[in-house]
């Protein structure tokens, strides 16, 4: 098992301690850290500046939003850090959701896995540079069509100037429902899997094992990581973890999407909080978030938590890797924490 610390995304303002915290991670030999994006902060420019610090870490995006840049735009700024770090970057890449896709990026959702399946073939091509980029499908096309609206018809195939220090940088997909992750283990190096459920556990392994025995499959399951983001909390106070974490249920059931479509609701309807999961959304749709907090299950919250005493901890990850999770992603806002998480793997 291996440790990534999770930096995610910025609130209001950075997070003051990085710096402290990846070189604690670092030094405890974590894999990896991570950084993230919403609509605030980026993923690369954070990895790259506190990355400069770094030795061996690796440093990846979990996730980079596939709307925030063309593919090539992202190929880019992965061949610019992998460079810059001696071959250390993991392009983490995800969907988001409509709210964001569409009110943020103004773009259009629709066909997410389609759009994810050209993205990561144009980075890809992109990065093995082999000859001009060319791309005939109809969400990145590439050049631009001539008799597409606005076009000059001047676009020209193109293949970067800057040679990549790797032609094969790890792409990890975020992936929450069956056809996402099945696509993710037939095209991409790894899965980045937001609330893992160990009940689940068998139904993840099949979803993966449907992506693996597809044709042209690019690896199969001894050589493909499993991320999963994870609250690892060291304690005798259960109860408190939970009350802890019970305001981030809420908002990613409640908050993190539309009544019609929320990913995140959709993944705890399968590990059976249907219920749960109704009655939240209702009142975080109507205002009454203190209510929806409230409405959250402990054990809805205890789910997808490492949580206990440091025995009972190094137990539970053991459980996990039995699973099938390679890599726990950590929240972990403190260098003390990072020093007694590493102590347990």
């Amino acid at each position: 098992m291996k440790l990534g610390l999770q930096l995610g995304y910025w609130g209001a303002g950075p997070i003051d301690n990085a710096p402290e915290l990846i070189a604690a991670a670092e030094e405890a030999g974590f894999d990896a850290v991570f950084t993230a994006e919403s609509w605030g902060s980026d993923t690369y420019t954070p990895l790259a500046w506190w990355g400069a610090a770094t030795d061996r870490i690796r440093l990846g995006t979990a996730v980079s939003q596939l709307s925030a840049r063309p593919p090539t735009s992202l190929a880019m700024a992965a061949l610019t850090l992998d460079h810059l770090s001696g071959g250390r970057h993991i392009i983490g890449l995800g969907v988001s959701g409509p709210q964001v896709v569409e009110g943020w990026y103004g773009q259009p959702f629709g066909k997410p896995l389609a759009r994810t399946r050209e993205y990561v073939q144009v980075v890809r091509d992109v990065l093995a540079r082999e000859g001009k980029l060319s791309n005939a499908g109809p969400h990145y096309p590439l050049p631009y069509p001539p008799d597409a609206p606005g076009s000059t018809g001047l676009g020209k195939s193109l293949k970067p100037i800057t040679h990549p220090l790797r032609a094969d940088i790890p792409i990890w997909l975020g992936a929450e429902g069956p056809k996402n992750v099945a696509q993710t283990a037939e095209i991409a190096d790894g899965w980045l899997a937001i609330f893992y459920s160990l009940r689940l556990a068998d139904q993840y392994e099949a979803w993966l094992a449907e992506g693996f025995a597809r044709p042209g499959a690019r690896r199969t399951r001894d050589d493909f990581e499993v991320a999963a983001t994870v609250q690892v909390v060291i304690t005798d106070d259960i109860a408190e973890a939970v009350e802890r974490y019970r305001p981030s249920t809420a908002l990613y059931v409640g908050g993190m999407g539309a009544k019609e479509k929320n990913f995140h609701a959709e993944l705890y309807r399968r590990m059976g909080y249907g219920d749960a999961v109704d009655e939240i959304g209702a009142l975080f749709r109507e205002g009454r978030k203190a209510e929806a907090m409230a409405a959250v299950p402990d054990e809805m919250v205890r789910e997808t938590m490492i949580a206990g005493t440091a025995d009972e901890v190094r137990a539970q990850i053991k459980q996990w890797e039995a699973a099938g999770v390679s890599m726990l992603m950590v929240t972990a806002r403190d260098a003390e924490t990072i020093r007694q998480l590493a102590t347990l793997v």
